[in-house]
């Protein structure tokens, strides 16, 4: 292909440059909006890469994506190396931001006591008749972002991988966790096995500065807390 002066598709420009690259490595929050829209056109034309389009299509609107927003298709496809499907990508995206600044804010649960993370599990787990790990991530306010069933098992047992778990923590941006099971016996007293996989998940916490706030066992009605009993 030849190359118009100072034209240099992406796929030659420094990874770390690179638009895809780049928010994976830095995050979404490192792009800017023309290489966010780049990212939604997937390419630019012969002549231009998609970044270079992008920057274009953005100052024809003043740098303003309200007045982006405004444009329609036919609108987006009077720019050279702009096709319907492009412009219906970009006008969808646009409107997927409107929607998500007028959505509802999500009320999420707060966990305040032990009491709390009980009642939140005992639906879940309290009638199980084999045993199952779960994790509650939180945010900074102690609120719940999701809980997460790590395994599950037999009757008497189950594993809970601290890899996949303190992953899972990273990966929502939890600031805390709160580690529950539960005993299908009806029993609520910690096994050894119980107490040493506490012990080894608290101590990863505090390195990787995500504490374990409390693991829950939850039984017939009943609970028993780590954090209540001392144990952490």
């Amino acid at each position: 292909m030849e190359l118009t002066k100072d034209y240099y598709p992406i796929s030659q420009w420094a990874e770390g440059d690179q638009p895809r690259e780049k928010l994976l490595l830095k995050g979404k929050q490192s792009l800017s909006d023309a290489e966010l829209l780049a990212i939604l056109m997937g390419s630019g034309s012969r002549n231009e890469s998609a970044v270079d389009l992008a920057k274009r299509i953005l100052r024809s609107s003043s740098d303003n994506l309200l007045e982006l927003s405004r444009l329609s298709a036919n609108d987006l496809m009077k720019f050279k190396g702009v096709g319907e499907a492009k412009a219906i990508t970009i006008i969808a995206a646009l409107e997927l931001g409107k929607r998500r600044r007028g959505a509802e804010v999500l009320e999420r649960k707060k966990i305040s006591s032990s009491r709390d993370v009980f009642e939140y599990f005992i639906g879940i787990v309290g009638d199980n008749a084999w045993e199952a790990f779960y994790i509650l991530l939180l945010n900074r306010a102690n609120k719940v972002i999701r809980d997460v069933m790590i395994s599950e098992g037999g009757i008497s047992g189950t594993v809970a991988d601290p890899k996949k778990i303190f992953k899972l923590g990273l990966d929502h941006n939890a600031t805390s966790i709160i580690l529950c099971h539960n005993h299908p016996s009806g029993s609520v007293k910690p096994s050894d096995a119980d107490i040493k996989l506490t012990r080894k998940l608290k101590q990863a916490g505090d390195v990787l500065d995500m504490p374990v706030l409390d693991h829950i066992i939850v039984g017939d009605e009943n609970y028993y807390s780590f954090s209540d009993e001392g144990m952490l």
